[in-house]
């Protein structure tokens, strides 16, 4: 367990799991929840951060899906399903909520916002300035992320984003950031799941690293995310030199 001091005013302030579960399939042989105790959440932005297949992506659609928000994405008014996919675990999930409820929110998941995006055109809202004014289709998978982030986001919400850099170049994740930290500025709390060590450079944020030991609370420096890319640039030529040995 992490003891840190909660903020009680914000929208969610920790995830815990029950004890109980006696299941050895997935989603509960997976690192994240052989390992959960609690998390508690940071007012601003939580970042988790893991190898594929940690469970990260699997965590954050439990607690969306916990919240009430679509499985496939989309805010708590979406209620499509192009394929039942999703795990049982948001059933074991408990939340410890703040004192204050969103006004706003919206579930973001990089492999099912083109069903989101095709669920916005069908109710109608293509051309409605909720969401730009132009479809999500007719743009580029970042141009239309950065314009759901831009209309749709109206602040004092609560965001959940799966991996959101997938579709963004290093440019257009530094625009994020700036997003981001506007939103914040509206009384917003971000819980993102990511590999960008761009994203993850947010000043005064929560990272919880995922790893088939344990989910511990890191610095930024120390995340691997981090150390990696560092690395690669500061020495490329060697480190092609030992990947590439023929």
């Amino acid at each position: 367990m992490i003891m840190k001091t909660i903020d009680s005013t914000h929208f969610l302030l920790e995830v815990s799991i029950q004890k109980d579960i006696a299941h050895k399939d997935y989603p509960f042989n997976l690192p994240v929840v052989k390992n959960l105790s609690n998390i508690i959440f940071n007012p601003k932005v939580t970042f988790f951060v893991g190898e594929n297949g940690s469970g990260k992506s699997t965590l954050l659609e439990a607690i969306a899906i916990s919240l009430g928000f679509n499985a496939e994405g989309g805010s708590r008014n979406f209620q499509f399903s192009t394929k039942e996919t999703h795990s049982d675990l948001h059933e074991y999930l408990k939340l410890k909520k703040g004192l204050t409820l969103p006004k706003d929110g919206f579930f973001f998941r990089a492999e099912t916002f083109y069903n989101v995006s095709t669920e916005v055109d069908n109710l109608g809202y293509s051309d409605s300035s909720i969401y730009g004014g132009k479809s999500l289709h007719n743009q580029s998978r970042g141009e239309s992320f950065l314009s759901l982030i831009e209309n749709r986001f109206k602040g004092n919400g609560l965001y959940i984003l799966d991996e959101p850099e997938s579709a963004l170049s290093p440019k257009n994740q530094l625009k994020l950031l700036v997003l981001i930290d506007e939103l914040i500025k509206k009384n917003s709390q971000f819980i993102i799941a990511t590999h960008s060590p761009i994203l993850l450079g947010y000043p005064s944020a929560d990272i919880y690293h995922i790893d088939e030991k344990s989910i511990q609370q890191v610095a930024y420096e120390d995340t691997e995310h981090y150390q990696l890319t560092k690395h690669f640039l500061n020495s490329r030529d060697k480190t092609l030199s030992n990947l590439l040995q023929e």
